[in-house]
């Protein structure tokens, strides 16, 4: 369907643009004269499909050549299989994350891991899974991300064209600054520990989910996959009622992804969205106007402190400085 809409589009060469033929008094002309100035400004700028289709080949002919060399279990074939379904995969996730902010690439990841896990098997089938994972993460993510960019370029009546450049400026800044973090996190903390301060539970989710993918249903515990599927059924019932029901009554129905959310990363996550969301709750009880213009940038605030300080206490615990206050909890008897 992507190529076709693509060739439709080669083929006409038609504006997309939506025509206004009548404008309103008021705010209504000047929203829809600022609607017809972001999508001129959006679509005056194209990517030639020749750069694209190039590039991707030869990063595709480059990741096909390199990594069976650094994880030798993982065949070329495999390689170039992921590069010619990931287009596909990204297009989905490109899509449902210009439609939601919501960027599934670990999801996709996981077909990659289940696939290559199970077909090589116990010679190295860990391994490849999650190195078939991380290329389909990959690509599909830079897509999402990409279409995030894009987003943020028609919001702020900014060239597609300067956006997609920048991209690749932040995508080579990446490939020098990510590894020198990484080895900064390494260095710093014990990357993984169950009692450290970076867990990593990620790491430990997928390497299990490489094994049950090269061992089957036989690595689950007892009475696993009955309760899965229990859980799997409640949360279709559960969508569908929200579905079916009126507003006034499905508003108070729980989602269930954002009930999973929580078990699948940790509760440290859903602390921080709870306390959020009882923020915007009272904002928006408070000043609904203020609260829908402002609360993106609050939250992105606070995402972006939370973040930050992450450098400079690696810096810390590099040279050993640890925090002056320590506080801990003992049984009275003891203490």
């Amino acid at each position: 369907m992507t190529v076709k809409e693509i060739s439709n589009a080669r083929t006409t060469k038609q504006s997309n643009l939506p025509v206004f033929n009548e404008f309103q008094d008021g705010e209504s002309s000047k929203l829809a004269m600022e609607e017809k100035l972001k999508d001129e400004t959006f679509l005056k700028d194209s990517i030639p499909t020749w750069f694209a289709i190039s590039g991707y080949v030869g990063l595709a002919a480059i990741s096909t050549a390199t990594i069976p060399i650094i994880f030798p279990p993982v065949g070329w074939y495999f390689v170039l299989a992921s590069y010619i379904v990931a287009p596909a995969l990204a297009f989905c996730n490109s899509y449902g994350c210009g439609l939601t902010d919501w960027n599934l690439a670990s999801t996709y990841g996981k077909i990659g891991l289940f696939i290559f896990a199970s077909l090589i098997g116990k010679n190295g089938g860990v391994i490849a899974g999650l190195a078939a994972c991380g290329v389909m993460m990959s690509i599909v993510s830079t897509a999402a991300d990409l279409m995030q960019d894009f987003k943020t370029g028609y919001l702020t009546l900014s060239s597609a064209m300067s956006m997609f450049v920048s991209q690749l400026v932040g995508t080579g800044m990446g490939c020098v600054i990510a590894p020198l973090t990484f080895w900064l996190y390494w260095t710093a903390f014990d990357i993984g520990s169950p009692d450290g301060p970076y867990k990593a539970p990620y790491a430990i989710i997928f390497r299990e989910m490489a094994i049950l993918g090269v061992e089957g249903f036989s690595a689950l515990p007892k009475h696993c996959m009955a309760i899965c599927c229990v859980f799997f059924v409640a949360a279709l019932v559960i969508n569908l009622l929200r579905d079916v029901t009126p507003k006034k009554v499905s508003q108070f129905i729980p989602i269930p992804m954002a009930m999973a959310i929580p078990f699948y990363i940790g509760a440290y996550f859903a602390i921080d969205m709870f306390v959020g969301t009882v923020i915007l709750f009272i904002w928006e009880r408070m000043n609904r106007k203020e609260a829908e213009d402002y609360a993106g940038a609050v939250a992105s605030g606070l995402i972006c402190g939370d973040g930050i300080w992450t450098i400079p206490s690696a810096i810390l615990s590099i040279f050993k400085i640890n925090p002056p206050i320590c506080m801990y909890f003992s049984p009275s008897v003891t203490s």
